[in-house]
This record gives C-alpha cells, structure tokens and sequence, in this order.
C-alpha cells in the first residue's frame, strides 16, 4: 500500500513541478503580447486566449501538487495549536466531508461540460481564437481526478496518523 500511495504522490508531484513551467512560458506568451501590442499595434486573440488557458491550467494541474504540500489556502486560527491528531481529525474530517464530494461534484459537472463541447466540436468564438475548446475543459475534469485523489491520498495518511 505504501508503495501504490508513493507513486500516486510522485505522479501528483510531477505533474505539480510541470505545471509550474507554465509559469514561464506564460510569461513569455505576456511579453509577446505587450510587445506586440505596443510595438507593431496588433494583437491576435489566440494569444490572449492562450494566456488564459495557461493561466488555468496553473491553477488545475497545480492545485493537487499544493494539497500535497500543504500550501493551500487555510484559515488556521486554531489549527495551529492543534496536536498532531487533532490536525489528523480536522484534516480527514475536511477530507472526507468537503474535498472529496466538491471534487465528484466538480467531476461530474464538468464532465458533462467538457463532453457536450466535444460533441459539438466546440471552437472559440472569437474569430482567429484557438480551436478545440474541448481539450481545455477536460483538463478542468483532470485537475479535479488529481485533486480528489490528492484527498484520498491524506485521508489515508490521516488514518495512519491517528491509528499510530
């Protein structure tokens, strides 16, 4: 089982570290844009389109890896003080009654989304937009599989911790 779980968290690491050169190509894809802009007074929609992609996919291939390393965003008035079991309890309890059911409700939903675009063949609508909207959104149905198994991953770990 150990084993199966450090796989699991080194395939959620990588494509972690690898959404993080997104960042740099985002950057890259900005810059283009300025410099096209104010320089040669044009702008294409397929750049502006594509920044916003990268923009997601930063968030949704990134946020597992952030669970992972417990970077997310908490309010931890109290938790810090807490002892290592009592973090273990709210952990799993967060774990087991808010991520892992916003993650199936998010699978489901845009699951759906993402099949009705590729049913149609969806395309953007802006003209000289990026085609293959599709592709897009299936990838908001693999962030949330990443971070739902993310969760099933720690509600693992806090098991362990609390039987320890």
């Amino acid at each position: 089982m150990d084993k199966i779980l450090e796989r699991v968290k080194s395939f959620i690491k990588v494509i972690g570290i690898g959404s993080s050169w997104l960042n740099v190509m985002l950057v890259f894809l900005i810059c283009l844009d300025v410099f096209m802009r104010y320089l040669f007074n044009q702008s294409y929609n397929w750049i502006l389109e594509l920044e916003w992609h990268l923009f997601g996919l930063i968030f949704l291939l990134g946020s597992a890896y952030t669970l992972q390393k417990d970077k997310h965003v908490r309010v931890d008035i109290f938790y810090n003080d807490f002892s290592s079991k009592q973090k273990a309890i709210v952990d799993l309890l967060g774990s087991m009654f808010l991520l892992i059911p916003w993650c199936l409700v998010a699978i489901h939903t845009c699951t759906n989304y993402a099949s009705n675009s590729f049913y149609i063949k969806e395309n953007s609508p802006n003209p000289g937009g990026l085609p293959a909207l599709y592709v897009i959104k299936f990838m908001i149905v693999f962030g949330f599989i990443l971070l739902f198994i993310q969760g099933v991953v720690i509600i693992i770990q806090q098991i362990k911790t609390l039987v320890q």
